[in-house]
């Protein structure tokens, strides 16, 4: 403020020093349902969101106008099917996925159990397809989930052929698996990844509550040689040949490749 008490003029384009852009507080708002959250009151959304009640009740309606969030019979928000429309023009997972899907098909007729794809985003593989058989054993993991990339199958594939700063980044910092917070040193899972790039095959064992998983993967690639993504299979560990499954885990993921442009392997 000048000395003479009169007040500094605004500079154009400044945003006021509360509150976020508009963009920022719709995005909080559909960052604010996740698998656990399917549903949620006017309170909860604006709780979960850290936008006041009058904001989000404006922002929420002029999403639901366009799509992206629906309201049911009681007043509660959900995520609107405009947002699945949008999301299958995602190239990097929608057209894989389509490529993808007959192989998967055959590999779950195959193993009657959990068969995954995955992308990589950022510091987390993105699940995007999933198919179970009825006598799958049960897993948390879901389409349009997310999953840590050191402690599961598809995760590992991801890292081991991931760009060598994004695997530097993760193993700077203290690496404990999942679930069961047992420190992974970092040397030691530098060998895992380079095994899971010379063999082209990840296998994870996994301890949830209720059974011991065994994770096998296998990565996808495009033209070029660019990683696409990667296919995995989850099954229980009573009755997993993680070898037997590998072989058709890679055929299914080499087939996948070869459709995507990908050379094959000499």
């Amino acid at each position: 403020m000048p000395t003479n008490g009169t007040p500094a003029p605004r500079r154009r384009g400044r945003r006021p020093r509360h509150g976020q852009p508009v963009i920022d507080r719709a995005l909080a708002l559909l960052a604010a349902f996740d698998a656990g959250h399917r549903t949620l009151s006017l309170a909860e959304l604006s709780r979960r969101s850290e936008i006041p009640p009058s904001s989000a009740l404006r922002l929420a309606t002029r999403l639901q106008e366009w799509g992206a969030l629906e309201r049911d019979e009681e007043g509660h928000f959900r995520v609107g099917l405009r947002l699945l429309e949008v999301a299958t023009l995602a190239p990097r997972g929608h057209g894989l996925r389509e490529v993808a899907l007959p192989f998967m098909n055959d590999l779950a007729e195959v193993t009657h159990q959990h068969v995954q794809l995955a992308v990589r985003d950022g510091m987390q593989a993105l699940l995007v397809e999933r198919l179970s058989g009825h006598r799958a054993a049960p897993v948390e993991y879901r389409t349009g989930g997310r999953l840590p990339l050191h402690s599961t199958g598809v995760g590992l594939v991801l890292l081991a052929f991931a760009p060598r700063e994004v695997q530097e980044e993760l193993l700077a910092e203290p690496i404990h698996r999942e679930p069961d917070n047992q420190l992974i040193p970092a040397e030691k899972l530098r060998r895992t990844l380079a095994e899971v790039r010379r063999e082209r095959l990840a296998i994870f064992r996994r301890q949830d509550e209720a059974e011991a998983i065994v994770s096998v993967a296998a990565p996808i690639f495009e033209r070029d040689d660019v990683l696409a993504g990667v296919l995995g299979v989850l099954v229980p560990k009573r009755v997993a040949q993680p070898r037997h499954l590998g072989l058709a885990v890679q055929t299914a993921a080499r087939g996948i490749s070869r459709e995507l442009g990908a050379r094959p392997l000499s």
